[in-house]
């Protein structure tokens, strides 16, 4: 029993261990998940800002366990070359959701219509917030699966599972955190001195600190969705364009010297969110152009049918 014990315990340890070594590969990603998500509560009234993260965050779990999980299992198991096109689609949708921000923003509107404030509907922002967590979950785990490439399928199992549940708590509870930190800065406010003071601070900070979040949010979609197309046509054969990044990253790395591994993860991520910026662009332009098509039709339709 002792040995079962001890063995046990020696393999909790190897998958904890791998599970922390495959987490941190999958860090850019989880940032870009905290930044994301505070743009979908940012507009609710303080009291229901808690139970939407809570369902989004159990949105997530759900995303992870019964769709991500067992499909990449199996996919890397029966027909691994599947991942490369399905991240690459989930990849253009991220694109896709950064250059529509990006293009309300310069044209001054909203995909609400101008003018009028309306009360943001739950369910809609919950769908919205759990189908863009599914994206981002996806490229977590496919990282991790990466990683953990050469373990057996049950350590893979473990793994995977383990870095779902540490990653899900980790940004969902960043992201409660920053939405009630304007509460804790109003109650900090009440009292005396210089912890009022830190307290007024905080909650006049709080409305900029989310301003920012949105546009971090918005860089991390475009970003996060232009890197898996780059690495993605890469793996596919198309060489050219991930070579090109490559270069420039590798000869701006040594010629900064200290500074080159910052320097050179910030000329890979720009080119990224560019390619992202221009390909969620161009969907942009299809989406809207087949949408003024189907409308003329509809228009048409309902003018028939009125005679």
């Amino acid at each position: 029993m002792a040995v079962l014990v001890r063995a046990a315990a020696a393999s909790i340890d190897d998958v904890g261990a791998a599970a922390a070594k495959a987490g941190s590969k999958a860090a850019g990603v989880v940032i870009d998940d905290a930044a994301v998500t505070p743009q979908y509560v940012r507009s609710l009234a303080a009291e229901r800002e808690l139970p939407i993260i809570k369902r989004i965050a159990l949105g997530s779990l759900r995303n992870k366990f019964l769709i991500i999980l067992p499909a990449v299992l199996l996919l890397s198991q029966f027909v691994p070359w599947l991942l490369t096109p399905i991240l690459m689609l989930g990849g253009a949708y991220l694109c896709y959701e950064g250059a529509e921000k990006v293009w309300a923003k310069i044209a001054h509107h909203d995909a609400h219509g101008a003018g009028e404030e309306t009360a943001p509907d739950e369910k809609t922002l919950v769908a919205g917030a759990v189908r863009t967590d599914l994206i981002l979950s996806a490229e977590i785990m496919v990282i991790t699966l990466n990683e953990v490439v050469d373990e057996t399928f049950w350590s893979r199992l473990a793994i995977l599972a383990l870095v779902a549940v540490v990653m899900t708590v980790l940004v969902y509870g960043a992201v409660a955190l920053i939405v009630k930190m304007d509460d804790a800065g109003l109650r900090l406010a009440q009292r005396s001195g210089a912890i009022a003071t830190f307290g007024r601070g905080l909650v006049r900070a709080m409305p900029l600190v989310l301003t920012a979040l949105t546009v971090v949010g918005t860089a991390a979609m475009l970003w996060v969705g232009g890197h898996i197309i780059l690495v993605g046509t890469d793996e596919l054969g198309l060489h050219f364009l991930y070579e090109a990044v490559h270069h420039v990253e590798e000869a701006v790395h040594d010629a900064t010297g200290v500074l080159g591994g910052l320097v050179g993860w910030l000329v890979n991520t720009v080119a990224s969110a560019i390619l992202g910026l221009l390909i969620g662009a161009l969907v942009v332009l299809v989406v809207t152009f087949a949408l003024h098509r189907r409308k003329p039709k509809s228009a048409a339709g309902s003018g028939a049918n009125s005679h």
